[in-house]
């Protein structure tokens, strides 16, 4: 099992970057795939990004890429999602989520954080 807690929103202006950290308690982050996902008032949540056991393979939505780059630290069982070039519509709660394979479905992840504001302003 493991423990999620994400940190690093907050409110920023357009054009502006934020990078969220979410750290995992456990030996075992190393076994798992991590994935981040957004979710903005009355909307379902969505996938943003997600990376491999050992980070060698990366997935994002159509969304951010090119904006958003997804990373992780097994050393310091943490997962990082730098986010660059902020838009209105990125505005949400953002969490980051295990499971043991790599996927882009929520529902396929078992472990979830709290989450984290995110508030972009235009």
């Amino acid at each position: 099992q493991v423990q999620l807690v994400e940190s690093g929103g907050g409110l920023v202006q357009a054009g502006g970057s934020l990078r969220l950290s979410c750290a995992a308690s456990g030996r075992t982050f190393s076994s798992y795939a991590m994935g981040w996902f957004r979710q903005a008032p009355g909307k379902e949540r969505e996938f943003v990004a997600a990376l491999s056991r050992s980070g060698g393979s990366l997935y994002y939505a159509g969304s951010v890429k090119g904006r958003f780059t997804i990373s992780r630290d097994n050393a310091k069982n943490t997962v990082y999602l730098q986010m660059n070039s902020l838009k209105p519509e990125d505005t949400a709660v953002y969490y980051c989520a295990a499971d043991f394979s790599v996927t882009t479905d929520p529902n396929d992840y078992d472990y979830w954080g709290q989450g984290t504001q995110v508030t972009v302003s235009s």
